[in-house]
């Protein structure tokens, strides 16, 4: 951590927004119905750096968090229930053959305010304006991610638009305020892709002039400031944005929107236990009964800090590089997952940060409808380890007979000591059971992501947060037909680069299903096939201790790790009783 990064907080807030005039709350009203407030700023931090803002090119968590107050789509979720719910359309229809949709833009809408519009006035949102964007989305490179999981294969005309370009037949403008989309086939996720910040609208004008460097949005917030040393992020209230609240409101509540990047878990509770962040998540259940235990008069009425905790749509993993060996032989793989003892990780290690009835699939259990115990993953079983390596012809201890297994690496992002303390208890696990020299690197997220995309290493610790719920989306991780033959070209999101037909098979007829619940079944199949051939080593799902301070309020959780800040207000605390239970008991359960 630099001295930048924790002296952060203590930067008035005249400097960090020396670089622009406007202020955030000149047109908001003074006043709320419904018990709410107008103004504050909501501070929370972030242990990794964030990626890009540009939507086109957003494949990490991080950056999806705050581009989605920035961008806006058609449709987005609801951040309590998930829900997709009514956007920058503000309502659509869907014909009987499940494949046309028919989205009416609100008459509302304007884009941010941008010196790339005559007079620095952002104009009125317009069905043309999707139909541009689409166009950009759909123009990606075959192994561009956010083409490939979204209209790639669904948007009819799309990936022959991606290899020629002329027109994009599945887009039609029927005028300035009806946009229809018209799909292959039937597609259970389609809306759930349109709320996604890849599928969000962009301006001509701003895109023309600031290329992947555009911050123009429609969304509740406007960036005001990247700091030159990545060391914080501030956004600002738009004025003009066209939602309301239940009460009628105008949005959004909040002035300004602070990100930071500390990468200690340690030095982010210290802040917010010292009122400079407003939330924190992420915590271990050791810290948190800590905290609770230490701090209990923090949790009574009036109660200073709330606690929820809540299992996640997040899975943890490693992911072997199966094109070249020792990753190649599949007894291989399955030895190494046979190794692990995930209990000793998650209670020594993680301190409880973690959940799940055992290991069974990708899929967290999280997800619902989605019956992941049908799956059969990988208990503990250190002799089916040591068989299954013997099988494969190498030593094991107690076993000389067989060739030497070489050294592998692993690469490791930074992120707090935990992706490290992982690491190295792995690293033993695989010496004890199998005899195993395992190194590991640590690096930057963005080199992770690169050499893990080029296949520069054995193994990439790596993990996957839901862009919705469904299994689809956890599955679209081993898709093989999007797999380049040349390691010279990336492959994401499929970066172990595991290819079996069946499989493949099985999960396009998942997407295209009738139903959710016969969808769900080719997804069971195809991810029992995927974990018979153990591309990569599963090894916990999240559960999330979300800890905020009482006077920011309407701040919803998620399995997702959505966020959508446009109805969080900040309220002085007012000594009722908070619902949601006893905070105490949520850390001990």
């Amino acid at each position: 951590m630099t001295f930048m990064k924790k002296t952060l907080f203590f930067l008035p807030l005249a400097l960090l927004f020396a670089s622009c005039g406007n202020d955030p709350s000149s047109n908001h009203p003074k006043e709320a119905k419904g018990n709410r407030s107008y103004g504050g700023t909501l501070r929370y931090n972030e242990t990794e750096q964030f990626q890009t803002l540009f939507p086109l090119e957003i494949t990490d968590a991080i950056s999806s968090h705050i581009a989605s107050q920035v961008y806006e789509g058609l449709v987005k979720f609801n951040p309590g229930s998930l829900e997709v719910i009514p956007a920058l359309a503000s309502k659509w229809d869907i014909d009987a053959s499940r494949t046309v949709y028919t989205f009416h833009i609100r008459s509302n809408a304007y884009f941010h305010d941008n010196e790339c519009f005559p007079d620095g006035k952002g104009r009125k949102v317009t069905a043309q304006d999707f139909e541009y964007a689409f166009r950009l989305l759909c123009a990606g490179g075959n192994n561009s991610y956010n083409f490939t999981s979204s209209f790639k294969d669904r948007l009819k005309g799309a990936n022959k638009f991606n290899k020629e370009g002329g027109t994009l037949e599945g887009v039609k403008v029927l005028n300035d305020s009806v946009l229809q989309l018209t799909l292959e086939k039937p597609s259970n996720s389609f809306l759930y892709i349109l709320a996604n910040p890849a599928s969000c609208v962009l301006a001509k004008e701003a895109v023309e002039k600031h290329g992947n460097k555009v911050h123009v949005g429609t969304g509740p917030f406007v960036v005001q400031e990247i700091k030159s040393d990545t060391s914080a992020v501030v956004l600002v209230r738009n004025n003009r944005y066209y939602g309301t609240d239940k009460f009628g409101n105008q949005l959004p509540f909040l002035d300004t929107i602070k990100v930071s990047f500390i990468d200690s878990k340690k030095a982010e509770l210290e802040a917010f236990e010292a009122g400079k962040l407003d939330f924190v998540w992420g915590m271990n259940k050791e810290s948190i009964i800590s905290l609770v235990e230490n701090n209990i008069s923090m949790f009574k009425n009036p109660a200073k800090y709330e606690l929820e905790r809540n299992a996640e749509m997040v899975t943890q993993l490693y992911e072997f590089n199966t094109t070249r060996p020792p990753f190649n032989d599949v007894k291989v793989r399955k030895a190494f997952c046979y190794a692990i003892n995930r209990n000793k990780i998650i209670e020594g290690v993680l301190r409880g940060e973690a959940y799940g009835p055992g290991i069974n699939g990708i899929s967290p259990p999280a997800l619902k409808e989605y019956n992941t115990t049908e799956i059969k993953g990988y208990d503990f079983d250190p002799e089916m380890a040591r068989k299954l390596f013997a099988e494969a012809g190498y030593k094991t201890p107690g076993n000389p007979k067989g060739k030497d297994f070489p050294n592998v690496r692993l690469v490791v992002n930074s992120g707090g000591a935990k992706n490290t303390n992982v690491a190295s208890e792995i690293q033993s696990q695989l010496h004890d059971i199998l005899g195993v020299n395992m190194d590991f690197v640590n690096v930057t997220f963005q080199q992770k992501l690169d050499d893990a995309r080029y296949a520069r290493s054995d193994m990439f610790r790596s993990a996957w947060v839901a862009d919705f719920p469904s299994a689809e989306n956890f599955l679209s991780l081993y898709y093989g037909a999007d797999v380049p033959d040349s390691l010279n070209k990336p492959s994401f999101p499929n970066t172990t680069r595991y290819r079996n037909p069946e499989y493949d098979k099985l999960f396009e007829a998942g997407k295209t299903a009738a139903t959710i619940e016969e969808a769900n079944k080719l997804f069971l199949q195809a991810e029992q096939l995927m974990m018979n051939d153990a591309p990569s080593m599963i090894l916990w799902y999240d559960d999330n201790f979300r800890l905020k301070q009482a006077n920011v309020q309407n701040l919803k959780n998620n399995a997702m790790r959505y966020y959508d800040f446009s109805e969080v207000f900040i309220k002085a605390n007012t000594g009722e009783a908070k619902p949601g239970g006893d905070s105490a008991a949520a850390a001990k359960k």
